[in-house]
Parts: structure tokens; C-alpha cells; sequence
């Protein structure tokens, strides 16, 4: 008894002391420091001439032969370091072709920044020429891929990193109208997602998000708990919840910025904090990974605030479906039946999917509360999706052709890629019960379409929807949280052209 104590001290001492960052700012000058580290972005060689002012005649031509000598490929994900030229600490080369798309602006701010991560000094980045849109777009890309999760291990204390400092001051405005807001929302997401399940559960979840929207003009949060979500008749996410200590939440932030139409724009995440299976309990081997089956709601969180940080002129609401599945005394059983918001009831096949029941009663609550214009869900879902595209692309499944077009064409913008599958109606037959309007597994087949398909049947067939199954691309191989759809959504939103409601026929 007095061991177990201890630890639960220890539990709280770790929830109390949260991880720091380690990210590195973003800065715009008009001039070059004159030491640190150097980057030039060039095209091609014959942009050195205006990119290379702050070397010496001497300084350039040594570079000039050494890009010859490398065959330098000046493509995006091209890099080439160089020290012992000048007094600089290092002159780094990041290809930056002409006419590229917005996606590839964003990679090259990545390659950037993994070219300096070991950089400790002065940072100057030579940008002259280059479109100011461009250099903003780069630098928020930089400012992404800079993010740390330092973690809880005894490290010795870091210097605070230096700046990344764009010598372009023409970008500074246009940087901080969205770029800045949209580093800022990946870092929540990511943040949300890297943290330990004994640090982030649902309540937490709550409080970290408050603190990340405080202040900022236009929004509203509402939070549901337990006892509201039983007068709601919110029986599916409570099935969920029921065997863990840590009681489900239902958190709703609305952003409405000047100007924007009166129907929102509804994402909805999974927000599975932790998820064992429940009684259908996951072998060992993956089971820390689910820690991060929280990652489609701390997305839609993380794409609402770079929206409501940039002051953006949308209406949207984020809603998170929080749910720590456990497998407690008093925990859902396989052949269960419980009803959702919207009436539905369910017969719960495997408690391992309960992604799709915390969602059934979000979208119940959109449907209901919301009057929204469209509403998008993002999970992690089923790992069925990865093995059908891997880690390349994100699964999309909508009934609504010119939401699907939209979405697809803010996934390429944001170079977080979507390929739609899809939703037969044949679906509809393995997710028959004999006890209940649904079953929330399918008798095989294919995993990933019964899964949207289950989704799908608490959203009005007349109102436009998708889902995005991130389960394959939410995580790097290194186990960290990547904020895959943050920017796909910002992008998305931001970009909203409103679509007709009505029966969709599409996804077939």
C-alpha cells in the first residue's frame, strides 16, 4: 500500500511540472548579422550574385565552386553546409526554385530548419528577391519543423535556441497575419498529442486547451461533463469513459471572426486520451502508441487556433470527444446496447472501437446545437487506413463530392495529402445488429469504409460531411506526434467555399 502511495505522488508531481518546448523563434531584419551562420536561398547559381551580398568576392567564389563541385540540385529538399569560409560559423545552401507551390514553400522552411537544427548562434537568411508571400510561407514552414517536445528526462539545460532571422523585413507583416498563428496551432497539437497519458486525459486536455485560447477575441468555450452529457442522452461517449477513473469531457470552442457567415464550419476530433481497448483489450506491443489516439481532437483544436490567433475572417467550431477507454469495473461490455445522442442505439461488437462512438455523439451534438455548413471529423480510427495507403496519405470519405474537392485541394496546398475512399452502401449491411439500429464493428471487410460508414449514419444525409482517418500518418517512425490536418484544416477553412446541402451520391 505505502509503494502504491508513493507513486501516485510521484504521478502528481509529474502532472504538475509540464514539458517545456524548445522552439525557435522567428525574426525578420534588414540586414545580416555579421557572424553565425549564413543561408543563402538559391534558384540557381546565378542568384548568388544577390543572395551572396554579405560575402566577399572571395567568400562567393569559393561557394560558386563548391555547388559546381557538389552538382548542387537547388530543388527544396536540397541542402549543402559549408564552414571555413570567412568568419562564418557555417554558410548553408537550401535550394529555392522559382514558380514553386505553396506546399514546397513549406518544405523548404523544413529543410532549412533541419540543416541549422545543430546551429547555436546568430541565424541570418538571405531572402532578397524572393516574393515577401513566399518568404512568409517559408519561414512559418521553418518555424514548424523547429518544434522540440523536450520531454521529462534529466537533461542538462539548453541555451535558448537562437533565432531564425529572414532578411526580408517585407514578409514580417504577412508572417504574423498567419504564419505565426499556424506554428502556434501545430505546437498545441503536437504538445497535446507527445504528452504522457498520465499528463493528458481528459479534464487536462481542457485546461491546456483554455490556456491556448485565452484572451483571443471571438471565441467561446463550452465544456460538457459527465452529468450534462447524461441529460443530453449522450449514452455512446459514456459507454466509452465508464471504465476509466478519469471521466469523459465534451469540449466545444467556436471562433467567429468579423464578418463570417452565421453557419459554422464544424470539426470534430477523437479525442481518445488513452486507449487500452477496454475489455477487448490491445496487446502490448502498440499499446503506448495510444497515447496518441487523442490526435484528431488535439488537430481540430490546433487548426481552430492558428484560425482565431490570425483574427481570420471564418466561423468555425471545434469540438473534442474526450474519453479515456480503460478496462474498469465498471466498463462497457461486447454485446452492450447503448443509445446515442440522436437516438441510434448501438450494440457494442468490440469496445476497441470506440473511436467511432465518442464521435457518433459529437456529431449528434453538431447536428443538433450547431446548424453547421459543413462538418468535417478527423480520428485515428482504424489501422486498417494505414495499411491501405501507409504513411503517404490521409484517408478521406465524404458523401459530398465538392466537400471532398475542397478538401483534397487544401491537403495539397498544405502538403498533408488526402485519397479518398470509399462509402458503398453494401457498408451499411455489416454494421447490422439484431438487437440495435447499428453494431459498432463489422464482420470484416473493409475496416477503415465501415468505420466512415458508421460515422456517417449520425450526420444527416442532407448536410456535408467527411471524415479523415489519420491513424496512418498521425505519428513519425520516431513515435512522435507530426499535427498531421492542422494545417490541411486551417488551409481548408480559411479557403471555404460553401457547398449545397443535400443527399449526397458520391464516395461510391
Amino acid at each position: 500500500m505505502r509503494r502504491l502511495a508513493v507513486f501516485t505522488a510521484l504521478a502528481s508531481l509529474v502532472v504538475a511540472v509540464p514539458a517545456a518546448q524548445a522552439e525557435r523563434p522567428i525574426a525578420f531584419a534588414a540586414q545580416p548579422a555579421d557572424q553565425g551562420a549564413l543561408v543563402l536561398l538559391l534558384g540557381a547559381e546565378g542568384d548568388l550574385a544577390q543572395r551572396g551580398a554579405a560575402l566577399g568576392d572571395a567568400e562567393r567564389a569559393a561557394v560558386a565552386r563548391a555547388l559546381t563541385s557538389a552538382s548542387f540540385g537547388y530543388g527544396v529538399r536540397d541542402s549543402l553546409t559549408l564552414r571555413g569560409i570567412g568568419d562564418w560559423s557555417q554558410i548553408v545552401v537550401v535550394g529555392a526554385p522559382g514558380d514553386i507551390s505553396e506546399a514546397d514553400q513549406f518544405t523548404l522552411g523544413a529543410t532549412l530548419a533541419r540543416a541549422l537544427s545543430g546551429e547555436t548562434g546568430a541565424v541570418s537568411i538571405m531572402a532578397e528577391g524572393l516574393d515577401p508571400a513566399v518568404t512568409a510561407r517559408v519561414a512559418t514552414g521553418a518555424g514548424v519543423s523547429a518544434y522540440r517536445f523536450a520531454g521529462y528526462g534529466r537533461r542538462a539545460e539548453r541555451a535558448e535556441p537562437s533565432a531564425l532571422t529572414f532578411i526580408a523585413p517585407a514578409a514580417q507583416t504577412l508572417f504574423d497575419a498567419q504564419g505565426m498563428g499556424v506554428i502556434n496551432g501545430m505546437a498545441l497539437a503536437r504538445d497535446l498529442s507527445n504528452e504522457p497519458p498520465n499528463v493528458i486525459y481528459p479534464e487536462t486536455f481542457v485546461e491546456r486547451t483554455r490556456e491556448a485560447f485565452a484572451g483571443i477575441r471571438g471565441v467561446q468555450i463550452e465544456v460538457l461533463d459527465e452529468r450534462q452529457m447524461e441529460e443530453l442522452g449522450m449514452g455512446a461517449i459514456i459507454s466509452v469513459g465508464q471504465g476509466s477513473a478519469r471521466p469523459p469531457r465534451m469540449m466545444i470552442v467556436r471562433y467567429r471572426g468579423a464578418g463570417s457567415a452565421d453557419q459554422p464550419i464544424v470539426l470534430a476530433g477523437k479525442g481518445i486520451t488513452f486507449d487500452s481497448g477496454g475489455l477487448n483489450i490491445k496487446t502490448g506491443g502498440g499499446m503506448g502508441a495510444m497515447k496518441m489516439d487523442m490526435s484528431g481532437a488535439a488537430s481540430v483544436m490546433g487548426a481552430t487556433l492558428a484560425l482565431a490567433q490570425q483574427g481570420a475572417p471564418v466561423h468555425v467550431v471545434a469540438i473534442a470527444a474526450l474519453a479515456e477507454n480503460m478496462p474498469g469495473p465498471n466498463a462497457t461490455r461486447p454485446s452492450d446496447v447503448v443509445t446515442a445522442m440522436n437516438g441510434l442505439s448501438i450494440e457494442i461488437g468490440s469496445t476497441d472501437a470506440e473511436g467511432r462512438m465518442v464521435l457518433a455523439d459529437a456529431l449528434s451534438y453538431a447536428e443538433a446545437r450547431l446548424d453547421p455548413a459543413a462538418i468535417v471529423d478527423v480520428a485515428t480510427l482504424t489501422g486498417s487506413v494505414g495499411g491501405a495507403l501507409g504513411s503517404d496519405y490521409a484517408g478521406l470519405f465524404s458523401r459530398h463530392d465538392a466537400l471532398a474537392d475542397q478538401l483534397i485541394a487544401a491537403g495539397r496546398s498544405a502538403d498533408e495529402p488526402l485519397w479518398r475512399l470509399p462509402l458503398h452502401p453494401t457498408y451499411q449491411g455489416r454494421l447490422s445488429s439484431n438487437v440495435a439500429d447499428l453494431r459498432n464493428t463489422g464482420s470484416g471487410g473493409p475496416g477503415a469504409g465501415t468505420g466512415a460508414h458508421f460515422v456517417g449514419a449520425f450526420v444527416d444525409p442532407e448536410t456535408p460531411w467527411a471524415h479523415l482517418d489519420i491513424a496512418g500518418v498521425a505519428w513519425d517512425g520516431s513515435g512522435a506526434s507530426v499535427g498531421y490536418s492542422v494545417r490541411l484544416l486551417e488551409t481548408f477553412v480559411r479557403n471555404w467555399t460553401p457547398v449545397p446541402h443535400g443527399v449526397g451520391e458520391g464516395g461510391r
